[in-house]
């Protein structure tokens, strides 16, 4: 049997605030999870869901890792630095080989290098507000249900208290069957 730990939460801050208490207090990002995506869990069930608190304990709900925000942003820098250096180096290089002038190479770098970083700031805006569109659909049907694995005793504990501190709603211990 696994043994976790669920709650929901009204809204982002909240969350991130029991999930950094539950990461500072020894828990794995690994053991923390959350609700996939509404399309994910449409396309299991077969049909929309209408409230996050009937989904808490089916084992069967697919669920998404934990993605801290820094690594959204990490995400978003790297896009735009990618894009950036990439558009530069090759326009250089590109110049380079054509036998231009450093004017040429310089100008011709920062050029494509600021349409790269143009390109990859659009997109660095779409990942962001992706993930804020998936935050919005699970509060648009009722919260964000987080589940922390819960090992021991004692974790199960550290684990409730920790949601309850945070606002977590209907939190409570499930024990489900293990995954084949």
């Amino acid at each position: 049997m696994v043994r976790e730990a669920v709650g929901i939460f009204k809204d982002a801050d909240t969350l991130q605030a029991a999930i950094d208490e539950l990461l500072q207090s020894g828990f794995h990002r690994a053991e923390l999870s959350l609700l996939a995506s509404e399309q994910a869990v449409e396309e299991k069930l077969g049909h929309r869901y209408r409230k996050v608190s009937s989904l808490a304990d089916d084992r069967t709900i697919p669920r998404a890792a934990y993605v801290s925000p820094e690594a959204i942003g990490g995400a978003e820098g790297a896009l735009i630095g990618v894009l950036s250096y990439v558009g530069a180096v090759a326009a250089a290089g590109a110049i380079v080989a054509s036998g231009g002038t450093l004017t040429a190479i310089i100008v011709g770098a920062a050029l494509t290098g600021g349409a790269g970083g143009l390109i990859g700031s659009v997109l660095a805006k779409w990942v962001g507000e992706d993930h804020a569109h998936h935050l919005q659909q699970h509060l648009d049907h009722g919260g964000l249900l987080l589940w922390v694995h819960a090992r021991t005793q004692a974790n199960e504990e550290r684990a409730i208290s920790i949601l309850k501190k945070h606002s977590g709603e209907q939190v409570h211990i499930h024990a489900l069957p293990e995954a084949v």
